[in-house]
């Protein structure tokens, strides 16, 4: 089996004529004709039913999808093969950090690069890890340090610590006062965010849980909004609240019972021989320039691991 013969088979499906799918293709009846019969040989089975109008068989319109995904996956391949050859790099990244960090290192990258493609994929931590294990993505910005088995061995280039802290509506911090307690908070806000940011949630984070009536799981944007509205309470990553603790809308509160919280992220590759491309080496600098600013760095080894790979 191979493209042509699946090419013809589309083509065939389509105008239902030989006649019509040769002109398309550009080449003789013959060949569409001898295409087919070679077709249906491997398959061992009729495609189309012949006369003077053509049709498909139950057993060709079973077999079309299958072959039309099969010429699909073919093109994006070409299409990922062009990109190579233009040019690219990967990154996946935890979502609570494509929006604080991403957007300003790829414009400053793409100055530089203007032609090469940047393919950003954001997820969960186990979602990057897979993706860092089948080599999708060549970056990754991860929690740290990482436990997952499918992937023990990467390097870390920069490591942040970043600030949780608990944060509610600014007119619930007025009705709750200077030193509320958890009991307090949650009389008046009896709901509490889950945002499973860390691989292993911090005792104090599951023990808020527990105490609310309820909790919800939510992405970042609308677990804000649902906050602010006075609605919910919840550990956010100091990045993400910063802009609404600014404004005015946030308030971050620090019940005596609640120690503060933190999380630890790291810019990771699979292999640091991956900085000898040039390309990718310089994406990795831009990100971590910005991540350097958005916590405290606990690990920096990005700047030797250059100058090794140079």
């Amino acid at each position: 089996m191979d493209l042509d013969q699946l090419k013809t088979f589309d083509r065939i499906a389509r105008d239902l004529s030989f006649t019509r799918a040769a002109a398309a293709l550009n080449v003789t009846q013959a060949t569409v004709s001898m295409r087919m019969r070679a077709l249906e040989d491997l398959l061992g089975t009729t495609l189309f039913h012949r006369g003077r109008q053509v049709t498909l068989t139950d057993q060709g319109m079973t077999f079309l999808p299958y072959a039309r995904r099969i010429l699909g996956t073919a093109q994006e391949g070409r299409e990922a093969l062009r990109r190579v050859e233009r040019g690219r790099v990967t990154l996946g990244s935890l979502r609570t950090m494509v929006a604080p960090l991403i957007t300003e290192p790829l414009l400053r990258f793409q100055e530089v690069y203007p032609g090469i493609d940047v393919v950003v994929t954001e997820g969960r931590h186990t979602q990057i890890i897979a993706m860092l294990h089948e080599r999708e993505v060549e970056l990754g910005i991860v929690c740290w340090p990482n436990i997952d088995p499918l992937c023990l061995d990467l390097e870390p280039l920069v490591v942040m610590r970043e600030r949780a802290p608990l944060v509610v509506s600014a007119e619930v911090a007025e009705r709750l006062g200077p030193r509320p307690g958890i009991e307090d908070v949650l009389a008046i806000v009896p709901q509490v965010i889950s945002l499973f940011w860390w691989q292993v949630e911090p005792d104090q984070a599951s023990a808020l849980c527990r105490r609310a009536r309820s909790s919800v799981e939510l992405p970042v944007e609308p677990a804000l909004r649902l906050v602010e509205r006075g609605e919910g309470v919840g550990y956010f990553l100091d990045s993400s609240v910063r802009e609404g603790i600014a404004a005015g809308k946030l308030k971050e509160i620090s019940p005596p019972e609640f120690g503060e919280l933190y999380r630890d992220t790291a810019l990771v590759v699979r292999s640091k021989a991956v900085l000898e491309r040039p390309m990718l080496r310089d994406f990795a600098l831009e990100l971590a320039k910005d991540f350097r600013c958005m916590g405290r760095v606990i690990e920096d080894r990005l700047v030797e691991d250059v100058e090794r790979a140079a």
